[in-house]
């Protein structure tokens, strides 16, 4: 069978809201992103309704019955009754006049059907054979027993839909017709599938607005109310029990309607705990049943107009159909997927994973998606969550490893928020400004450490200012300072390296260098002297030498 949901893989954002509203949790988590589980998704839709990224996708049949409306047989429309809270002001003519210009044969309403399957309901309460009889119009409903609440199928009605009773009736009245059903629900397209030959295309309301626009085709508001169409109550919560003409007398039936799937599955796990008897129960899955369905929330939400719009447009009668007594029974099996069980030591092991010893650190709070950390952990052992959805769990170790960072850093750090107020502060600034604690600062202005001025240059120009020598007076430090802006988060960042050893450092080869010169200046002045003197000396023999040695040339020369 082919996929009607599909996940639109580059929108997926890991952000888990389709598991938090997923009743059932057929969603598993791969490669960061939310894959729908066919064998356990009733096709709510829910998933469809409250994706931010537009990531879940509706299989479309637009093509599919383009290709029908060029063949020779009849194309007809069964139009879901909710058409009237979508299409206001329109009735079945106005709808049926649009649909013509697409190339349909007719169209139809779905409550002719609908009429056909209340009154079959009404036959089977009159046998008093049934201590439970549950409804079932809503192909969601009956996925849902039949796939997580097996136990409970003997008590849901082997009657059809109103859309396949409908789709059969025309069938039967115009041989080699083609029907096409158009509502608000995903989740007929499926029961189209499962039961061939009957409905041979699934049109959604989101559908058909975009082929109506694409012909710029429009659908002009008509006013055609007739005494009959009281089944056009059947999308309403309640509605079918409206329609009947059965009432809750002393030692009959009760009856119920209950709407939205959690409402639903409450009442199935009360039925399989032997709570309930002796009623029939009118189950839909969405809210305000099919005027609250997936479609309709998504595009057209708005539940009182809606009601009070069907409710304008019903008549007081019934539409006056065959007698399909017993003819229109569908029995339903179960759809078995399978259910591992698990070791509940594997799930405290994969709890201790997450960080939860104990049970105080079961905070529950379905950030991840599922409702306690235990389902979540089971969800982990079934390969349909990793451990690291748990946003508590992220945020810890998030935690965890800058405080380690933050705290064991030999630099100092400190961040402000722009009133230029002490937010954090690690140890090593403690350290070096000689506070005893953390908390005696935090929440203070900067002021009462800090000269201020470089903080708001930053603050008020944004720009940074990276590795300037601060000498911190106060403190008799020396420290190389970068203050940064972040202007997401409008804080300021400190980070201070203690440079005092290096300037002490500094100053003693200064002053060793200066001595060294000294020194130097003072040899070499010696050094000057000794050779003047001795060049004084060596002055004088040499004179004394050359005097002589005239004289004696002289001497000698007379000679």
């Amino acid at each position: 069978m082919r996929e009607i949901l599909k996940l639109k893989k580059s929108n997926c954002k890991n952000c888990y809201k389709c598991i938090r509203h997923c009743p059932v949790k057929s969603i598993r988590v791969s490669g960061n992103q939310a894959h729908i589980i066919n064998d356990e998704c009733i096709l709510c839709g829910q998933c469809f309704v409250v994706c931010p990224q537009g990531a879940k996708q509706i299989e479309s049949d637009i093509e599919k019955v383009k290709v029908m409306l060029y063949g020779k047989e009849p194309v007809i429309a069964s139009l879901a009754p909710s058409f009237i809270a979508n299409y206001g002001g329109a009735g079945i003519k106005s709808l049926s006049k649009a649909l013509k210009k697409l190339g349909f044969h007719s169209a139809e309403e779905t409550a002719i059907g609908a009429t056909m399957v209340k009154n079959e309901y009404e036959n089977i309460l009159a046998k008093k054979e049934h201590d439970i009889l549950i409804s079932s119009s809503c192909h969601s409903v009956n996925l849902l027993i039949q796939k997580h609440f097996p136990s409970a199928l003997k008590y849901l009605a082997n009657v059809m839909s109103p859309m396949q009773a409908h789709c059969r009736d025309i069938k039967k009245r115009y041989p080699g017709a083609k029907t096409v059903f158009i509502g608000p629900c995903v989740s007929k397209k499926d029961e189209a599938q499962r039961y061939p030959d009957i409905v041979d295309a699934v049109l959604t309301f989101e559908e058909l607005t975009q082929w109506f626009k694409e012909e710029k085709i429009t659908v002009e508001p008509e006013k055609n109310k007739t005494a009959e169409g009281k089944a056009r109550f059947f999308p309403t919560s309640g509605g079918i029990l409206k329609t009947m003409r059965g009432t809750a007398k002393k030692g009959e039936y009760k009856y119920i309607a209950v709407d939205g799937t959690e409402a639903c599955i409450d009442a199935l796990n009360d039925i399989k705990d032997g709570n309930i008897f002796r009623c029939f129960i009118e189950m839909s899955a969405c809210k305000g049943s099919c005027i609250g369905g997936p479609i309709m929330e998504k595009y057209n939400r708005s539940p009182i107009k809606g009601y009070m719009q069907v409710a304008a447009y019903a008549g007081e009668k019934d539409f006056k159909v065959e007698d399909y007594s017993g003819k229109i029974t569908q029995k339903r099996n179960p759809l078995h997927f399978n259910k591992k069980e698990i070791p509940p030591h594997e799930i405290e092991e994969i709890l201790k994973q997450m960080g939860k010893t104990k049970p105080e650190h079961e905070l529950n709070c379905a950030s991840c998606g599922y409702n306690t950390c235990r389902e979540k952990a089971a969800a982990v052992y079934l390969g349909n969550a990793n451990i690291s959805m748990c946003l508590p769990f992220l945020k810890d170790k998030a935690e965890s490893f800058s405080d380690n960072i933050i705290n064991n850093t030999p630099n100092a750090i400190l961040v402000l928020n722009e009133n230029l107020e002490i937010q954090q502060i690690n140890r090593s600034a403690c350290k070096l400004m000689n506070i005893a604690h953390h908390s005696y600062v935090l929440g203070e202005p900067v002021v009462r450490i800090l000269d201020p001025q470089i903080f708001m240059q930053v603050r008020d120009s944004g720009a940074s200012v990276r590795e300037r020598i601060t000498y911190l007076s106060e403190y008799k430090k020396y420290v190389e300072k970068t203050v940064l802006y972040d202007r997401d988060f409008h804080i300021l960042i400190c980070i201070m390296r203690d440079i005092t050893a290096e300037k002490e450092e500094e100053k003693k080869k200064e002053e060793l260098r200066r001595k060294t010169i000294e020194t130097a200046d003072n040899v070499a002045d010696k050094q000057m002297r000794i050779v003047q003197e001795i060049a004084s000396l060596l002055g004088e023999t040499v004179a004394e030498t050359k005097t002589s040695l005239t004289k004696l040339k002289e001497s000698i020369n007379d000679e």
